[in-house]
């Protein structure tokens, strides 16, 4: 099996492609890092962008969104889908505003679209969806009710090429501005969890479990 995904024109980074990477381990990795997808269909010939939770299993990303939500019933009915997920990780101060740019991780990824209507697949879709945004907590709830299944739409995107775009580096100014009297670096943008905050219900003596506070100043 290719470690890389195919360069075609469809996926090819054209703008800094120093910058590029199509092997699937880096592309897996930003996607699973990110939270939010962003994806990119065309409705009646109008472009239009929806953010939406996913998973990743293997070469397939699930989508996830109410079953009656407009955003479902389009990707229901299309073809190719464009997936884009980026993580900004800092802003880079060059000694011109030309050279000055952002460090980040961004992947896009197509593929074809189709509902996941199968129940025991759409058990498993929602199942990798959970525990891609919060890793340990299904074992912990109630089991879903065959309403809330009914009223879930899941989307299956199997990728068929992809890109990663990776910025992470010190200012490449020109050499005619290196005498230039102003700071250039870099400043990192980091994003974390935080501290688990309980709600004013949570019953006496029940505590977050570990896979909770697992969580807690995890670094995307």
């Amino acid at each position: 099996m290719s470690t890389e995904y195919d360069v075609s024109k469809q996926n090819k980074v054209r703008q800094l492609r120093e910058k590029a990477a199509y092997d699937k381990d880096t592309v897996h990795a930003v996607l699973d890092a990110g939270l939010v997808a962003h994806v990119a269909v065309v409705q009646d010939g109008d472009p239009v962008v929806v953010p939406m939770l996913y998973g990743r299993e293997g070469e397939t990303v699930f989508l996830h969104g109410a079953r009656k939500a407009r955003v479902i019933r389009m990707l229901e009915g299309t073809g190719k889908v464009c997936i884009n997920i980026t993580l900004l990780d800092g802003l880079v101060f060059a000694r011109s505003a030309f050279a000055s740019s952002m460090n980040y991780r961004s992947v896009t990824v197509f593929g074809q679209a189709r509902l996941v209507d199968e129940l025991e697949e759409k058990k498993r879709a929602l199942h990798v969806i959970n525990e891609h945004a919060m890793p340990g907590r299904s074992a912990e709830l109630r089991e879903s009710l065959q309403n809330e299944f009914k009223m879930t739409g899941v989307i299956a995107v199997d990728i068929e090429s992809a890109s990663a775009k990776i910025s992470d580096k010190m200012p490449e100014d020109e050499s005619c501005d290196l005498d230039t009297p102003v700071w250039a670096g870099v400043l990192p943008l980091e994003s974390r969890f935080t501290t688990l905050q309980p709600d004013s219900l949570v019953q006496e003596g029940v505590a977050p479990s570990d896979a909770l506070r697992a969580l807690q100043n995890k670094r995307l």
